[in-house]
């Protein structure tokens, strides 16, 4: 059903568009190349063990038919806010809201994170462990707030050197995993890539477990969605930014998982976890290979400031898009007067981040994340399936599958988190019911 609320107010002015596809695509690496595989995959490895290649294998397949759903969205309908914005224009302004609520609660915590995880692995790479990591985090923080307040552009050209980096981190352990199985064939006895040797009944649960934390790790493709107003030509650059996105990500972890799995064994990876922030690491110094250790290391902290510098625009982009419809103060609708930035916006989601930093923990629930944005993306299909025929790119069945799987995975975590999950929702939606009701004429 089409929302009948009105547009935000007249005319808002627009951010000017000037990423194109290779832009747009470093855009979705920086944000997916993270947290999900530098640290995710061993999370996962401890639930699934060595099938969690297939649960990786899952979450590509449902992330792809949420990335097709945000991509035929963004192509609709390109202005900021993502989720936010689909809800409002093809749904109702509450499952609107409930989305862009979801998402600054989930990401904000996840930009904390992700700075968290740069101090930890830089301070430790240069044995400066006496330093408060809490204050290198909240540095950072305040650091790529100001790259971001200089414009999409600077933006791009320093998430394209930070995207760099990480990949042909990944790339060296891939070959250094693959190398290593090589000229160590009794390295992982028993490695199952695809299906787990022990009670079937038991390990489906774990395997859902797994692929619902996986599917956190590709869902940085979203970035690319609610950036769709600075995107040239949307309706050609988003979907082939997105797509491609998708595929270069779900290749790069199959590719880690296989050498890692292969070289050291599931359990390996599951315990480096647990006892380290940096379980490729760890992984690397145990195949006997200290400056591939280094590389990955340098590559894992490229990757936390990929993610910090991509969330801190995806959520000052949400914040703008809310303050158009006077969901948050309308003074986070203001654009620079060269019309490239939301100062207000930025400053507000730099802020807010950096005091997360100073109370956080690098052990943030990631099964919170998982829930948050499982249901983020079962409103987006929800959107895409109230998609008019003209506006449609892909079949309405790549929609409703998407919503099915988000929804079939979203109670797959542990109950506390999704109950946690769904009365912070419902706080959000009574909070949003009592403004729309006090700024009822």
């Amino acid at each position: 059903m089409t929302s009948t609320t009105p547009h935000p107010p007249a005319s808002p002015p627009l951010l000017k568009r000037q990423l194109g596809v290779f832009d747009a695509l470093m855009m979705g690496l920086g944000s997916i190349l993270g947290t999900g595989i530098f640290v995710s995959i061993g999370l996962a490895a401890g639930l699934a063990g060595p099938s969690v290649i297939l649960a990786i294998a899952l979450a590509a397949l449902v992330a792809t038919f949420n990335a097709l759903s945000s991509a035929q969205l963004a192509a609709a309908h390109p202005v900021s806010g993502g989720t936010y914005e689909y809800g409002y224009r093809f749904l109702t302004p509450s499952l609107g809201f409930l989305a862009g609520w979801m998402f600054l609660l989930a990401k904000s915590a996840s930009a904390a994170t992700a700075a968290l995880g740069f101090a930890g692995y830089t301070l430790a790479l240069l044995g400066l462990t006496a330093i408060p990591k809490t204050a290198l985090a909240a540095i950072i923080v305040l650091l790529f707030t100001a790259i971001v307040l200089a414009g999409i552009r600077r933006s791009s050209h320093v998430n394209i050197a930070i995207v760099s980096a990480t990949i042909l981190a990944l790339l060296a352990f891939t070959a250094t995993g693959l190398w290593y199985q090589a000229t160590h064939p009794d390295a992982a006895p028993g490695f199952t890539p695809f299906f787990p040797e022990e009670d079937p009944s038991e390990n489906l649960s774990a395997l859902l477990h797994a692929t619902a934390l996986m599917f956190v790790a590709y869902t940085g493709y979203g970035r690319i969605a609610t950036l769709a107003e600075e995107v040239t030509d949307p309706r050609r650059t988003i979907p082939r930014a997105i797509i491609a996105t998708l595929a270069a990500s779900a290749l790069l972890y199959i590719a880690v998982s296989v050498a890692g799995f292969g070289a050291v064994g599931a359990d390996f990876l599951s315990r480096a976890t647990e006892e380290s922030a940096a379980p490729l690491e760890l992984a690397a110094r145990h195949m006997g290979y200290p400056i591939v250790a280094v590389l990955v290391s340098l590559g894992a902290a490229t990757a936390m400031l990929g993610v910090l510098l991509n969330l801190i625009l995806g959520l000052s982009r949400v914040y703008l898009a809310m303050g158009r419809r006077r969901d948050m103060p309308a003074l986070l609708a203001r654009l620079d007067p060269a019309g490239q930035t939301p100062r207000p916006a930025v400053i507000l989601t730099g802020a807010l981040i950096a005091a997360l930093t100073l109370i956080g923990s690098v052990k943030t629930t990631w099964s919170f994340s998982a829930f948050t944005v499982l249901l983020y993306y079962a409103i987006t299909n929800a959107a895409a399936l109230a998609l008019p025929a003209d506006l449609r790119l892909f079949p309405r069945w790549i929609s409703a599958a998407g919503l099915l799987s988000c929804l079939l995975l979203a109670f797959w975590v542990p109950a506390p988190v999704w109950l946690t999950g769904l009365a912070l929702s419902l706080l959000g939606l009574a909070w949003h019911r009592l403004a729309r009701s006090r700024s009822s004429p």
